[in-house]
């Protein structure tokens, strides 16, 4: 995509429009989250509005918030705000809890080095993702300075989250690392106290129980106090060694696959999954033929740690065809779309009722920008490779 492109983009997403310095600014993190494939309309806003300035944020009392059990309550205290919001009631499992005076019923699931303590407090898996949440504490840190962002299709919404960055890598079940590539979602609850949540994106689908291990080699976060230095993402990064066991059982429950197979041109329509906080769509481009096995990954990472799969596919001269999604529900709600990868575009369910979804898979990136910006039923819709509608309900 061209800067003037992309710049479009953001003007057209943000209420009222930014000014040309901030979307320099913005330009200059590009790189840094490139990894997040194509992000959306609202997506791009969030990225932005994230780096110029704290938006209104609100913090709780230190000697209250030390007073009110957090850790086994924090998707109760986030599920509102993270983008893969929703209802968590009944779905997460427990891993620690804690009483009024902090005290914790098991020491099990937290990591400390470098003055930082990571907390796992509760897990959810819909045997695609897992969504994990965490306390992280540092004594030294001062947390009331981490940026907000948009969380929610609209800015009316007014739905934002603080982001905490995570480097390192995660498995399942002793398989190969795989490189984190979320952040932390939540809120900052005092100076020296962030509650978050992370998700998970799983490269096969899990059946039954598990095991996820995260080797986590860096954290850090945003400080709008220093949005005008020339590099501006992860302004605090404190290098360390944090490792974590994790045990997860899938939650199938509200949990629905519809198989398509439905082929146009190059492109072929697999399945959706719908979960209570997600809808998942597979994909087959010519691209996703040749697949990139572990150690040859691990090879072009080694050169590279934040090469995309589309740049290993051109590093080993194979040809590589990505595909472009949008997501609408019966309403003609757009959904939010987080990350498209090879073979996977995952949307934001964020409370929206799903009955029927319909589904537009594009082949051209310019296509797909008009459609977010003109809705389900503009003039880009007839240039879909593959329209679909799914009755889900």
């Amino acid at each position: 995509m061209t800067d003037e492109k992309l710049d479009q983009i953001l003007k057209q997403a943000l209420a009222p429009e930014i000014k040309n310095s901030e979307i320099r600014v913005h330009r200059r993190r590009k790189d840094k989250m490139k990894k997040l494939g194509n992000i959306g309309k609202a997506a791009a806003a969030a990225v932005v509005l994230a780096a110029i300035g704290t938006l209104g944020l609100g913090y709780f009392d230190p000697v209250l918030a030390a007073k009110i059990p957090l850790i086994g309550k924090i998707f109760e205290k986030v599920e509102d705000d993270v983008t893969y919001s929703g209802d968590y009631a009944d779905k997460g499992t427990v891993l620690t809890n804690e009483d009024h005076a902090g005290n914790l019923d098991t020491s099990d699931y937290f990591a400390s080095d470098k003055g930082i303590t990571l907390t796992a407090s509760e897990v959810y898996c819909d045997g695609y993702s897992i969504f994990l949440t965490v306390n992280i504490e540092a004594k030294e840190a001062d947390f009331t300075h981490i940026p907000e962002h948009y969380t929610g299709m609209n800015v009316a919404d007014g739905r934002m989250a603080a982001g905490f960055y995570i480097g390192g890598t995660w498995s399942v079940d002793g398989s190969s690392p795989e490189y984190l590539e979320n952040t932390f979602e939540g809120v900052v609850i005092d100076n020296h106290t962030f509650a978050g949540m992370l998700k998970v994106n799983l490269a096969q689908k899990a059946e039954s129980s598990g095991e996820l291990s995260l080797n986590i080699t860096g954290l850090g976060y945003d400080d709008d106090r220093m949005l005008d230095s020339e590099e501006i993402s992860a302004s605090h990064w404190t290098d360390g060694s944090w490792n974590i066991a994790i045990p997860f059982e899938v939650n199938e429950t509200d949990v629905k696959t519809i198989e398509i197979g439905e082929k146009k041109g190059n492109i072929t329509l697999d399945s959706v999954v719908i979960s209570p906080y997600q809808v998942i769509v597979h994909t087959t481009t010519p691209g996703k033929q040749r697949e990139l096995t572990d150690d040859r990954r691990k090879k072009l990472l080694s050169k590279d740690p934040d090469m995309t799969d589309a740049e290993m596919f051109e590093a080993l001269g194979w040809s590589y065809e990505p595909c472009q999604t949008i997501v609408f529900n019966q309403d003609g709600e757009m959904l939010y779309s987080d990350m498209e990868m090879p073979g996977r575009a995952g949307f934001a369910v964020q409370g929206k009722e799903i009955k029927t979804l319909h589904i537009f898979v594009f082949d051209n990136l310019d296509d797909w920008a008009l459609m977010e910006t003109e809705g389900m039923n503009g003039s880009a819709a007839n240039k879909a490779v593959i329209s679909k509608e799914i009755h889900v309900k």
